[in-house]
């Protein structure tokens, strides 16, 4: 995977047909430009995608100086999962020795888009890296058009252009929580997925799935989870409304089966006497829960270290690969 080489106003220039004043013109908004070479420059900007260099506006020779950190999730999630704090702190680490400043811009899906967007044209920031990316997300064209180096953590789910990215092997971590609770003797074992619009929601199903089916048990009980601690809880009465006898959970989350674990000692089924739990994060809302979540390890620093690692080497023009990390078993008492 190569980086692009960023098109340059001289570039704009040329595809308009104009002088690189007019077009420098047409970027800086001056009213003193011809309605038709307006809109030949704005055209050759978006088929370009050129984003305006701070550095020709100030007429002085500069550096890069921000690496933009974009979660494109509500705010509220944000603060209350220990996930982003994790991913923000490697971020700043692997930077701390360079002269780079992490910016961080996040907003929901719905409401602040645009904004983003915007922001990502305006040639506000010298590279992105991505965080908590949905199926669908508008953003991506934007990340694609303006050529910014840009480095997911997490699978993208695109159709388009290739991404750099570093991610967790999550469908080998659903296959480990699933051969627990099989070893263990579970024969109705249940799921609570993440987002299927995110790849780590479909894959650490599709590993639940594979081990189950390998041990010849049903997969029909699934109950869709959204990483939160409200939708663990409502997958958790969803399941033992529909499949009362189930004797294992695999929850894709840490924060999603600690709820789940309240709602099912609130049902009267002891943990791990009842029902056996296994979660997926091995962050600090394992430790919480009474007894101690058994999980799946996800190398929240590792990644958040290795993603800004993986888009310095982009900034300096250098070819990558998407980088896939292992993962295990964290003992806990519920399993």
């Amino acid at each position: 995977m190569s980086a692009r080489r960023p098109p340059t106003l001289e570039d704009v220039a040329a595809r308009a047909g104009v002088s690189r004043a007019t077009a420098s013109r047409v970027v800086n908004d001056d009213p003193r430009v011809r309605e038709s070479a307006r809109e030949a420059v704005t055209a050759a900007i978006a088929e370009l995608g050129y984003r305006p260099n701070r550095a020709a506006r100030s007429l002085v020779v500069r550096e890069p100086d921000s690496v933009a950190v974009l979660v494109h999730e509500p705010d509220q999630r944000i603060f209350a999962d220990p996930f982003f704090g994790g991913m923000l702190r490697g971020v700043s680490q692997r930077l701390a020795d360079t002269p780079l400043q992490m910016v961080l811009l996040m907003g929901e899906p719905a409401r602040d888009a645009a904004r983003m967007e915007r922001y990502l044209r305006a040639g506000h920031t010298d590279g992105v890296i991505v965080v908590s990316a949905h199926r669908g997300d508008g953003l991506m064209a934007a990340l694609s058009e303006t050529r910014l180096p840009t480095v997911f953590v997490g699978r993208p789910l695109t159709e388009g252009p290739a991404f750099a990215y570093v991610d967790v092997d999550n469908r080998e971590g659903g296959r480990i929580a699933a051969r627990r609770l099989i070893e263990r003797g579970c024969r109705r074992i249940a799921t609570i997925t993440g987002p299927t619009d995110m790849a780590a929601g479909i894959d650490r199903l599709a590993g639940w799935r594979d081990e189950m089916t390998a041990a010849g048990l049903a997969t029909d009980a699934v109950e869709p989870g959204d990483f939160t601690p409200q939708g663990g809880t409502d997958a958790m009465r969803r399941l033992l409304a529909a499949h009362p006898d189930l004797d294992g959970v695999f929850v894709a989350s840490d924060l999603m089966a600690a709820a789940a674990m309240a709602e099912l000692q609130a049902a009267g089924r002891r943990v791990p006497d009842d029902v056996a739990l296994v979660g997926f994060d091995a962050g600090a809302a394992a430790s919480m829960t009474r007894p101690p979540l058994t999980t799946v390890a996800n190398p929240v620093l590792e990644m958040a270290v290795r993603a800004t690692e993986l888009l310095l080497r982009l900034m300096r023009g250098e070819e990558v690969q998407p980088e896939v990390l292992p993962t295990r078993l964290v003992e806990g008492g519920t399993a």
